[in-house]
């Protein structure tokens, strides 16, 4: 199994033979030794301003085998590869009906992906369009206000995060999470994603990774029907039998939810049917954005502005005693802030960057946590909230143009646009008084978390970069509960929830992993069909 040189530092500008002879010399082995190596995992480290430098993980395959064993067993820094590949247990277990995935986005796709690939033919219903026609109704949007509720920012093939800026970082330490990155790159991602510890890539790129996704599913016998929306299912003594949708219906062995976050009249019908729901805690808050150069002085100091630098991202949080945290999400270097509404008379703002990360503005989230203690016990009472500030939003800016303020004008309570940023919203933005679209404990929050951050970041102490808001979408506020060995539902033995919109993801790759986990579990109780 490959061994793992990890912590091989390095300063600005070294090249790649130049680390693979450091890990070599830590590993302690002859180049006669080594049958392949190359540059696993960068990162750069620049927390102290007069010594950023990149980190390197080198990965070795040697000509003995026994050595790569003895040699990770003496030196804590060195690990083997995790396998990237997955063996399916294959049920011989028959079952009437097709599998059904709902949703297109991280989770179905790969759900949808890994069953194709194992013979079982999937159908796939997403109430949005295909990428091509998304692309095309997202940008009329963006251009003219014109509102598509189907398919939009949050709907559509390839799912919210495919008007993003394509992070594909995660917390989870799942081995397939690589299997994903390869993929990935198999259908037209950069390559560069294998190696980077904060991989992206960008919401132009990550389009026509998604089509190709499509393609191999049907190619393989699977089915995919876009502007198909599920409307009504066929509850039985804890089972699923048929599914209707938009232009017919279908008999099915397990259908899997992949609906995403915003996916509001699914979850209404989960509980009026009776399917166990439960609220969970989400965040909400407004985007900020900063000149980007900024963000990169705030980082790098004087090196701001180095060609070897990477375009400055960061991730700030403070937490009170209480519990309720602020923190910033979904950075965007060189992006921009979109509008992302999904529901007429609602504003939603979320951030997306081009793979060159080469916009003017950098902005993120800035958000705080929210709770049942806020909202209510009900499954649905999240989602309720989150639309109430959307709408108080709308009724603020009389339209879809962002609710905004300078930072300075938030902090005092006047909501101003005394900023020196060159908005990247699309439609417009008007200054809005935010206590009139958040509760009180969200905005005290906020300022709180502003005042935190700027004794990090010195952007972050600046009055005049800007707050559009809201953003709402950044989990889901209910969470599909399923029983954690069969990831089936509590309420029904054939019906898989999966991803961000069951409560189950974060992200990109999460989600994708959360999918075919769902997938491994079908293959298991069911036959191909």
């Amino acid at each position: 199994m490959p061994v793992i040189v990890n912590q091989i530092k390095a300063p600005l500008g070294a090249d790649k033979d130049t680390v693979i002879r450091s890990a070599r010399k830590r590993l302690g082995v002859s180049a006669a030794e080594i049958v392949s190596a190359h540059i696993y995992k960068t990162s750069l480290d620049a927390r102290k301003r007069d010594d950023i430098h990149y980190v390197h993980s080198v990965i070795f395959s040697l000509s003995d085998r026994s050595l790569e064993e003895k040699l990770a067993a003496k030196d804590a820094r060195l690990t083997y590869a995790a396998g990237s590949s997955f063996e399916p247990v294959i049920s011989q277990n028959k079952a009437e009906g097709r599998v059904v995935v709902t949703g297109f986005g991280p989770a179905g796709m790969f759900c949808a992906l890994a069953l194709a690939e194992q013979g079982y033919r999937p159908l796939v219903i997403e109430r949005g369009e295909s990428i091509e026609q998304r692309v095309e109704s997202v940008e009329r949007f963006m251009k003219f206000g014109t509102l598509n509720i189907s398919s939009n920012i949050q709907f559509g093939e390839g799912g919210a995060g495919t008007f993003s800026d394509g992070k594909l970082t995660t917390r989870i330490k799942d081995p397939l999470c690589r299997y994903v990155l390869e993929r990935m790159v198999e259908f037209g991602a950069p390559e560069e994603i294998l190696t980077k510890a904060k991989p992206h890539i960008g919401t132009d790129k990550l389009r026509s990774v998604v089509k190709g996704i499509r393609e191999r599913i049907i190619s393989l016998g699977g089915e995919v029907r876009f502007s198909t929306e599920l409307n009504g299912i066929e509850l039985g003594d804890r089972h699923i039998g048929q599914v209707s949708f938009t232009g017919g219906s279908e008999q099915t062995s397990a259908l899997v939810l992949a609906i995403g976050h915003s996916a509001r009249d699914t979850f209404e019908l989960l509980h009026n049917k009776g399917i166990f729901l439960e609220a969970k805690p989400f965040s909400v808050g407004a985007r900020i954005e900063h000149r980007q150069s900024a963000v990169d002085e705030s980082l790098y100091g004087s090196h701001a502005g180095d060609p070897m630098l990477p375009k400055g991202e960061y991730q700030l949080s403070y937490r009170e005693n209480s519990g309720r945290a602020a923190y910033t999400f979904c950075m965007c270097p060189g992006g921009y802030v979109v509008p992302a509404a999904s529901e007429e008379g609602g504003i939603v703002t979320n951030g997306m960057s081009e793979f060159a990360r080469d916009g003017r503005n950098a902005n993120s989230a800035l958000v705080v946590s929210v709770s049942p203690e806020d909202f209510g016990n009900k499954p649905l009472d999240g989602m309720y909230f989150a639309r109430r500030i959307e709408q108080n939003a709308y009724a603020q800016s009389g339209g879809y143009k962002a609710c905004a303020t300078s930072v300075g004008g938030f902090l005092s309570g006047k909501a101003d646009l005394d900023t020196n940023i060159e908005p990247t919203y699309s439609l417009g933005i008007t200054a809005a008084d935010y206590e009139k679209i958040f509760p009180k404990q969200v905005t005290d929050m906020m300022r709180t978390g502003l005042k935190v951050f700027s004794r990090k970041m010195k952007c972050f102490g600046d009055g005049k970069a800007l707050l559009c808001a809201p953003e709402t979408r950044t989990s889901s506020p209910v969470r599909i509960t399923r029983d954690k060995d069969r990831l089936t539902s509590l309420s029904c033995d054939n019906l898989y929830p999966c991803g961000e919109g069951a409560g189950y993801a974060g992200g990109i790759m999460s989600a994708a992993v959360d999918g075919l986990n769902t997938a491994l579990k079908i293959m298991a109780e069911i036959a191909p069909n």
